[in-house]
């Protein structure tokens, strides 16, 4: 496991690396981003950026949702994976939206967690980018990092993941580690080929020195 030192000084060469990273959804208000981060889940932000293009422009309140066939829904957002099921979730929160929240997006994590589709890291979200709360939401890149670096361990659960990183990194960087641990995981230290010989990191990560070892034993 990394020191507190060590941990340091990866969230520093992240920053260098990644100095303005951020969330990639488009949108542009709180139930636009509610709606592309219940799309994200087992989908790339790019492809949901391709279908919300069209679909923000078609619905723009819970009720423009709620006023169309779940048929006609599901066949708006069909190129995205589990589109039946995101559908009926997005009509869900709708309607919780209008009947318990007056319609607009609620911004503390309880009861953003409370809505359809909505789970831990989607309420992380929102609440960080939509409402500038501090919050770490661990998604695959996120919790993958954590892991190889060793910050936290290989069977820690996502929780137990978001629960480490916000004990060893300060409060007022959470968000920002977040959107930095992100873009370190797509776009450096990619699931299948992470882009270990030119990783400031590797002589602090566990994963990349034994992959090393592994290429030059070849």
């Amino acid at each position: 496991m990394l020191t507190k030192k060590q941990i340091r000084f990866c969230l520093d060469e992240m920053k260098k690396m990644f100095p303005n990273a951020q969330c990639e959804l488009t949108h542009e208000n709180s139930f636009e981003l509610v709606i592309a981060v219940l799309l994200s889940a087992q989908c790339t932000d790019n492809l949901v950026n391709k279908v919300t293009s069209t679909l923000f422009q078609k619905y723009k309140t819970p009720e423009d949702y709620l006023a169309v066939p779940l048929e006609e829904l599901q066949e708006d957002i069909k190129s995205i994976g589990l589109y039946r099921n995101k559908a009926k979730n997005i009509r869900k929160l709708c309607s919780m939206l209008i009947e318990d929240y007056g319609g607009v997006v609620p911004q503390s994590k309880t009861e953003l967690m409370k809505l359809a589709g909505v789970g831990r890291k989607t309420a992380n979200v929102v609440a960080s980018v939509a409402f500038g709360e501090p919050a770490i939401a661990v998604d695959t890149h996120v919790e993958r990092v954590a892991k190889r670096l060793g910050i936290c361990r290989w069977k820690d659960s996502v929780t137990e993941v978001e629960e480490t990183l916000m004990r060893k990194v300060p409060k007022e960087e959470w968000s920002d580690t977040h959107h930095r641990m992100i873009f370190f995981g797509r776009y450096h230290c990619k699931a299948r080929n992470p882009n270990c010989p030119e990783c400031p990191l590797l002589e602090l990560c566990r994963e990349g020195k034994k992959r090393n070892e592994k290429n030059k034993n070849r």
